[in-house]
């Protein structure tokens, strides 16, 4: 009976949010206008960044790799969110679906791994400034990146083995507007116990081990600023985590809420879940070249000039 139920060929229907079907057209001009923010915001970072040689450094680097992974996570999902909201419920096929999951989850578990990239360049700039440019050679960038990059595949690949080994012979409607592991395994008509304890608690575990570190390089950036004697080097040091730390809390507290509300929140309202979740894929990347664009002197500049070259000279 199992095998035969585990027919992949049928196509899965995406309903959009539950409850507000009436208002779906409403609701997508915020979500169209924040991702076409997220676009244009994170195209102009990586512009900047490729063309800037001022801008090459390590930092940067990590920043232009944040930028690309926002706009595969807010892309992954909104074009087909916002066809949803404008045309009804869509159909998305068995692997589409397991693509969509694949790049979400990838993108979130990757997101984490660069926020700790970028935590680690924070703490050599200021805990051993005299030896940034020997620790962080173009070598080591590369090879944190390939890391970090092959860490979060080898995190969210057996997601897609999990979700693709389940035999679907209930319904195939998907009360949300996208894919995700658990949402989707919940339509199985099998035990799905390991798609439960696998796909919250490895990618949540190897997100906590990125917070735990992160938390600890900037209680040792903390230290090392206190320490510093003059009150402007104190205050530069500290502008310059300031931006790292919006962009941190902005992932990692809706993130958590999200994960946690899915898993345990049985008296948080669907609709109320989905549309956070909904927000947490496109405020996000929307925000990261704002907060960046205005707290980090170098890149404010460059958007100044860039826009307003005149103002600039």
């Amino acid at each position: 009976m199992y095998n035969l139920s585990s027919d992949h060929t049928g196509d899965f229907t995406l309903l959009g949010i539950p409850g507000l079907g009436q208002y779906h057209v409403w609701i997508s001009i915020p979500f169209c206008f924040i991702y076409l923010a997220a676009i244009v915001g994170n195209s102009i970072l990586l512009y900047l960044i490729a063309v800037e040689h001022s801008l090459h450094a390590p930092m940067f680097f990590f920043l232009s790799m944040l930028a690309m992974t926002d706009l595969i996570l807010s892309t992954t999902c909104v074009p087909k969110t916002l066809t949803i909201f404008w045309l009804g419920p869509q159909k998305i096929s068995f692997p589409g679906c397991l693509t969509q999951l694949f790049f979400l989850h990838y993108s979130f578990v990757l997101d984490s791994a660069i926020l700790l990239a970028m935590a680690f360049d924070r703490y050599v700039a200021i805990c051993s400034p005299l030896r940034y440019t020997t620790i962080l050679t173009p070598r080591t960038i590369a090879k944190i990146i390939v890391g970090i990059s092959f860490r979060s595949f080898c995190v969210i690949v057996p997601c897609v083995f999990l979700a693709n080994r389940l035999p679907f012979c209930r319904t195939r409607i998907i009360p949300h507007t996208y894919c995700e592991h658990i949402g989707v395994a919940r339509l199985a008509c099998a035990d799905i116990s390991v798609n439960i304890w696998y796909g919250f608690g490895v990618p949540i575990m190897t997100v906590i081990s990125d917070v735990i570190l992160i938390a600890v390089s900037y209680i040792l950036i903390l230290c090392a600023v206190f320490r510093l004697p003059s009150q402007g080097a104190r205050h530069k040091a500290l502008s310059t985590c300031a931006s790292h730390v919006c962009v941190i809390l902005m992932f990692y507290i809706p993130a958590f809420f999200s994960i946690l509300a899915h898993r345990f929140g049985r008296n948080v309202s669907r609709t109320f879940h989905i549309i956070f979740a909904n927000l947490y894929v496109v405020v996000p990347p929307a925000l990261n070249p704002i907060v960046y664009g205005v707290k980090t002197k170098q890149i404010w500049d460059k958007v100044i000039h860039l826009l307003c070259p005149q103002r600039s000279q």
